[in-house]
């Protein structure tokens, strides 16, 4: 019996589509945002209940808890003590409550089990209070909940599970009873946050705005805001004017990076790598394990047992060694060729480049996630 055991050869994933080409124009709403439009976040405790027995247990003293006062203010006095029901969960309600949401309108909730509850399916949030970061309620969750998924037990410990049954939504589950303040239209100047910092970037959206405006209106404060004053004949139509100015196309600046995931074996790199004039040596492991079952044959009339006494023998041997020169500030697409061409592995990619980047050939930063 033999086995055989190979170094893996692992996903290489060149992700260019994900980096903008310095040469590709793109919306200024979509690598930056404007100062004061921003989702706030919404937190709550609440019960959710009709479980099929899949609730928190007696231990959950939370959810015990919980449930009294509820009925405590319905009317019914119970004693804690004596309320051990596995049809209740206690969960964690969050939610997301946009810019200029208004008095009526519904946002999505996110419900999570706090306690040991096996499933939320089936089940009915009621209501919950959410509220903002300075302890007043802006929006009221209710309603049924929708899991996507679903646990079932089995004999002898087994069981089925789909998904994740803890966790579940309820789409417009909640209303916003409470409206952020905004003086967002009485503002003589807006602020634009680059979502990449750069220097370059930020100079090109300045020279953009103004060439649009026709004058000097945007000014950089550094490398990720930009001031835009807005002009006395588009102050009666902001909304207009913002759209206008989130619409002018910018060609943003990339720098030189290369992104290395020793978890997953994922290499990324930007259009813009470099590298200088550099040999490379690779040379590949194989290892193989194999294992022999001797017997051993006692005497005749000794008395003595047949033995069966395992033999391992292990065999390595290494590829021949291909010393690959790669000339001076080769693109990216030639580095990926070159190194494809002597038989690398994504896992030895990241040591190649680990080095290169020791030596001091890596024109570009090196960044391992």
């Amino acid at each position: 019996m033999k086995r055989s055991l190979t170094i893996p050869v692992l996903l290489f994933v060149i992700l260019t589509g994900l980096i903008p080409q310095p040469s590709q124009a793109v919306r200024l709403k979509d690598i930056s945002s404007i100062k004061g439009v921003r989702d706030n976040q919404l937190i709550g405790y609440g019960l959710v209940v009709g479980l099929n027995g899949t609730g928190d247990g007696y231990k959950a003293t939370f959810t015990t808890n919980g449930l009294v006062n509820m009925m405590e203010n319905m009317g019914i006095h119970l004693n804690s003590n004596d309320v051990k029901v596995k049809n209740v969960a206690g969960v964690m309600v969050t939610a997301r409550l946009q810019p200029f949401a208004k008095i009526g309108q519904e946002i999505d909730v996110l419900l999570s089990s706090l306690g040991d509850a096996k499933s939320l399916q089936g089940g009915t949030l009621l209501a919950t209070p959410l509220k903002g970061l300075d302890g007043k309620v802006y929006a009221l969750a209710q309603g049924p909940i929708g899991v996507g998924g679903f646990a079932m037990a089995g004999g002898g410990g087994g069981g089925v599970q789909k998904n994740h049954p803890t966790v579940a939504r309820i789409p417009g589950g909640a209303s916003v009873e409470r409206e952020l303040p905004n003086a967002f239209a009485e503002k003589d100047q807006i602020i634009f946050s680059l979502d990449a910092p750069d220097f370059t970037t930020s100079s090109r959206a300045v020279d953009a705005i103004n060439s649009f405006l026709g004058g000097d209106f945007a000014r950089a404060r550094d490398s990720a805001t930009i001031n835009v004053e807005v002009p006395e004949n588009h102050r009666k139509n902001f909304v207009g004017f913002l759209s206008a100015i989130e619409n002018i196309t910018v060609v943003p600046d990339v720098s030189a990076k290369v992104v290395l995931d020793e978890r997953t074996g994922t290499v990324v790199m930007g259009q813009n790598v470099r590298i200088a004039k550099i040999a490379v040596s690779h040379g590949n492991l194989n290892l193989q394990i194999g294992v022999d079952q001797k017997v051993s044959q006692p005497l005749p009339l000794s008395g003595g047992q047949t033995v069966v006494s395992p033999t391992t023998t292990i065999f390595t041997s290494e590829g021949g060694d291909k010393l690959i020169v790669l000339d001076e500030g080769p693109t990216m697409e030639e580095v990926v060729r070159i190194l494809n061409a002597i038989g690398v592995s994504p896992r030895d990619l990241i040591a190649i480049f680990q080095s290169i980047k020791a030596a001091g050939a890596l024109q570009a930063s090196l960044e391992i996630i």
